[in-house]
């Protein structure tokens, strides 16, 4: 037990490395499974080039923002002191940086490899049977998941260890180790700038290409979704992968970072008696998070379906629940084990089975939001059978009735992260709601694995249907697609938590570096500062959706180009230029991604450095609330308008009357699904990293404008008071006056 405790802060990222080494024998075993024949090989290989094209073009911008930021970081770490005060920071933060971007990068990338190695092997597994076409499925994504999750914890652990050796840290109180923790700040921000950016033109890529294939190829020459003669189909099918992979695999790789990393800075101000040279508030969400990936491994033995009419949904969730439990009994050892009996943090004193406490509603939160947001989006489900039967009275109807759905789906989720941060912070102060966030985010590689498990059976349904396989195969993808569609939903409702508590946390990490104790709204610069901030996800959705209708614009006029000039397409007698539609999007999302991407980093630094901490906190608050209501409306709203669509393919009864697809309910549903793609792909999930990000720029200038801050404590007012003292004798005449000077010194 000594040697655990002298040698904790080393098995942290060798937790992360095991993550990594099963993760590279599951993708072994992915590649060894059979890829079908050559047709199949072929389209699945247009898919994966088209992805890597993507990930190439966006990294060449990428590389360019990164290397600039790297610069500007480093120059800021040279600055010593402003005006007397010390800064503690150094121009390593600009290698954090790279680091942590390279690290995002490369989390998008393996997911991306899973995937276009997965879909085919999976529609090659489903002709065989439902259990095989979701063991490779499932596998697939857990690559993804368990990538993401080792990478994180390797990069955020190894780090650490070499700026605790590199600073010389002695102490916890040490100016060392607020050094230390300031420049690994650098490598969540590099996470989360790369995240924004694959997030945003992901989901800009995703949806030209899905709404260009939805409007021309279903609509209007009436061919299926994945029909190979759609010249936009391969786009979209890379599109998937893009956007739900790489994208939700930097988003929750920046959330997992983040959040540990916030509370380490929380954890850094807490004075501790323990075995671990009172490091141990800051060790403890690293070696939740690092156990996380153990548990989340575990969670991935439980995901098996006996034959064809088992439930895949519930085999999923056996796999999540398993792995949340083990997570939940093991936080209670682990919490009494590391913590002291008693922790304070800024005058708020708690004790170590708070913590525990702390976690547990951290993981309820978590699958609360995962259930509701199930609720509102999946098939059969009151919500979605809502939109069904307004579709039957027009486009309109679908329209509005979505729209209604995405609404009263916040309701319930707000509620539950209320209740979870009022708890949390009952348990143990910010450091409670910090480490909820962290609780919550331990089992991420089962919840990437899920999630990621959608996208591939949904190429792995439109190979089949590209590749003219037999009915069978197709009915087995189109179950697990299903499924995909409410996973990949309730993924991002997890992802919006987790942001939501990851942002608190990062806020009350700002606040204590910023030097401020409160925020005043009553002031007028901090209440206009709320109101932009509250405005910020409006403008970055607008950009994100027009982004999309731009892109789709140009998808749909080529897509029509090629039925008129290419003869033949309708009759499999000539095959589509697939290439120019994959160009369309990779350019148009480069393009787009640049003005949302900016709004995110340049307006804290602006309103910090004009206005002062206090402004930017308001600011903050603002992104922070109107972010979170917006991501849970647009990406449910969306998923609702999709399950609604998909209804349609089984049949649903309106009326007392039967529709399927081509009927004018379904058409209405397409047009609902259309709307909602930009939503639940695009800006919904882009709300996620932006409340994140604008949080860990604010926490990197967070001790340079603390100055203004500072100076402020320091500026005084001298009141002056007067009494007058009257003595009177018995028949009331005055006998003295007695004038008192009172000088009081008051801090503003």
């Amino acid at each position: 037990m000594n040697f655990l405790q002298n040698n904790l802060i080393y098995c942290i990222p060798a937790l992360g490395l095991v993550g990594i080494i099963v993760m590279m024998i599951k993708s072994a075993w992915v590649n060894r499974q059979d890829a079908g024949d050559q047709n199949m090989q072929e389209l699945a290989g247009h898919i994966a080039d088209g992805a890597m094209a993507f990930l190439k073009a966006e990294w060449k911008v990428l590389s360019i923002f990164a290397v600039f930021t790297a610069a500007l970081l480093a120059y800021s770490g040279t600055i010593t002191e402003i005006k007397g005060i010390p800064m503690h920071s150094s121009w390593i933060i600009s290698i954090s940086f790279i680091i942590g971007a390279v690290f995002s990068a490369t989390a998008g990338y393996i997911g991306m490899k899973s995937a276009t190695k997965a879909n085919v092997r999976t529609t090659q597994a489903a002709r065989t049977s439902l259990k095989n076409a979701l063991k490779v499925s499932f596998t697939g994504g857990t690559v993804m998941g368990l990538g993401v999750a080792g990478l994180a914890v390797l990069g955020l652990g190894g780090l650490f260890i070499v700026f605790l050796k590199h600073f010389n840290v002695v102490s916890v109180n040490s100016t060392e180790m607020k050094t230390a923790i300031e420049v690994l700040t650098g490598f969540s921000l590099g996470a989360e700038s790369i995240a924004l950016f694959a997030r945003v033109g992901g989901g800009i890529y995703t949806k030209a290409a899905d709404v260009g294939a939805d409007l021309v190829g279903k609509v209007e020459a009436g061919i299926p979704e994945d029909d190979v003669r759609n010249p936009a189909t391969i786009a979209d099918n890379v599109g998937d992968n893009v956007g739900d992979v790489a994208g939700m695999g930097a988003d929750l790789f920046g959330s997992y970072v983040a959040t540990i990393l916030a509370t380490m800075v929380l954890g850094q101000e807490i004075n501790v008696t323990d075995n671990f040279g009172g490091m141990s508030p800051i060790l403890l969400p690293m070696v939740i998070c690092g156990l996380g990936i153990i548990f989340s491994i575990i969670g991935t033995w439980f995901v098996t379906i006996k034959d064809e009419k088992s439930n895949v949904q519930n085999a999923l969730n056996l796999g999540n629940w398993s792995s949340i439990v083990i997570t939940a009994v093991a936080s209670f050892f682990i919490v009494k084990w590391m913590l002291p009996e008693t922790l304070n943090l800024r005058g708020y004193e708690f004790s170590s089975i708070n913590v525990f406490y702390a976690i547990i509603v951290g993981l309820v939160v978590g699958t609360i939001m995962s259930v509701v947001t199930e609720y509102f989006t999946a098939m059969g489900k009151g919500p979605v059978n809502s939109i069904i039967q307004q579709s039957s009275t027009g486009h309109a109807t679908n329209i509005i009735a979505g729209l209604s759905v995405g609404m009263k789906s916040t309701v319930i989720p707000i509620l539950v992260l209320a209740g979870g941060i009022m708890a949390s912070y009952h348990f143990a102060g910010l450091y409670g709601v910090a480490i909820a966030a962290a609780g919550m985010m331990a089992t991420t590689a089962m919840q990437l694995a899920i999630d990621a498990f959608g996208p591939i059976a949904d190429n792995a349904g439109g190979i089949a249907e590209m590749s003219q396989l037999p009915p069978e195969v197709r009915e087995r993808t189109d179950n697990l697609d299903a499924v995909g569609n409410t996973t990949a939903a309730t993924g991002k409702g997890f992802a919006i938590a987790s942001a939501a508590l990851t942002s608190l946390a990062l806020f009350a990490a700002f606040v204590g570096i910023a030097g401020i104790t409160a925020i005043d709204i009553y002031k007028a610069p901090v209440l206009a500062g709320l109101f932009v901030g509250g405005m910020i996800p409006f403008i970055f959705s607008a950009l994100c959706i027009q982004a999309v209708g731009k892109a789709a614009m140009d998808m749909v006029q080529e897509v029509r180009r090629q039925f008129r000039e290419i003869p033949g397409i309708m009759e499999y007698k000539a095959k589509p230029e697939y290439e120019k539609c994959v160009a369309i999007s990779t350019k148009a999302s480069i393009r787009e991604m640049m003005m949302p991407g900016a709004i995110a980093l340049i307006t804290p630094v602006i309103v910090g450095f004009t206005f002062g901490p206090e402004v930017l906190g308001g600011l903050l608050a603002g992104v922070t609330v109107t972010g979170v209501l917006m991501g849970i409306f647009q990406s449910n709203a969306g998923g609702a308008w999709d399950n609604a669509k998909k209804s349609f393919e089984q049949g649903v009864m309106i009326n007392g009357e039967m529709h399927y697809k081509k009927s004018e309910p379904h058409k209405a549903s397409v047009t609902g699904d259309t709307v909602g793609d930009p939503f639940k792909d695009t800006s919904g999930p882009s709300m996620n990293i932006l409340i994140k990000l604008m949080s860990i720029v604010s926490l990197v200038i967070a001790p340079y404008i603390a100055v203004k801050a500072i100076e402020g404590e320091h500026k005084q007012e001298v009141r002056k008071e007067i009494r007058i003292e009257q003595k009177t004798d018995a028949l009331g005449n005055i006998k003295t006056d007695t004038l008192i000077n009172t000088t009081d010194t008051l801090s503003r």
